[in-house]
């Protein structure tokens, strides 16, 4: 997810991050994830589990890495950066903004991606861009009671997509509405939780990404 001809060009049609559940079952998850990788083109895939077991992580990983790099899609993984070349991954998904990406592209080199979410806030986006990010997100873009409430607004991705050349990524609460609303101005809509939780994943992203046609 480094940049792309989309970015360069404002966005044309959004392309897909998937996010993994923060939880789930070895056994049965990658035949899960494999039917939605092969339902809808996905341009990066991120692990994001909540457990801290860096046993548990490097299983999950090694499952999610065949699937993910069997189709040429990067994996990413969130926060644990100095897990990058030890398992295999393409790059790491920093949580805290701006405020860890130069230190972090030091230690994993300049061929890793690093992406940094960045909440509502353009400005810290801007700074995370100008540290070495390959990608910024904003975020949430529908309505959440996590967190404080706050939005990203359509107008700091319709400033981004005229101002900076760096891909940006729509996360949080993404629902129809936020599709509709931000498809002119995004290169990517991070989904995951949005979709794990139903019966039929692949046929609960494909709702999701209507308005996209």
């Amino acid at each position: 997810m480094a940049q792309n001809d989309t970015a360069q060009q404002g966005p044309e049609t959004p392309q897909v991050y998937l996010i993994t559940p923060p939880e789930f079952e070895l056994e049965s998850f990658p035949t899960q994830l494999s039917r939605v990788l092969d339902d809808v083109e996905i341009a990066c895939l991120r692990l994001s589990l909540a457990t801290k077991d860096e046993d548990k992580i490097a299983r999950a990983a090694d499952m999610i890495r065949e699937e993910a790099h069997s189709r040429d899609i990067p994996l990413v993984i969130d926060s644990h950066f100095l897990l990058v070349e030890k398992l295999g991954l393409d790059g790491v998904h920093l949580l805290d903004g701006s405020r860890s990406v130069r230190y972090v592209r030091k230690e994993i080199g300049d061929d890793a991606v690093i992406g940094a979410y960045c909440g509502p806030s353009r400005h810290d986006g801007m700074n995370a861009g100008e540290s070495g990010a390959d990608y910024v997100a904003l975020g949430p873009v529908g309505e959440t009671t996590l967190g404080d409430g706050q939005m990203a607004e359509t107008e700091a991705f319709e400033w981004w997509s005229q101002m900076i050349e760096l891909p940006i990524v729509a996360e949080g609460a993404v629902n129809i509405a936020a599709v509709e609303r931000l498809a002119p101005y995004t290169d990517f809509f991070a989904v995951g939780e949005e979709i794990w939780g139903k019966d039929d994943p692949s046929a609960a992203l494909k709702a999701l990404l209507a308005p996209l046609g």
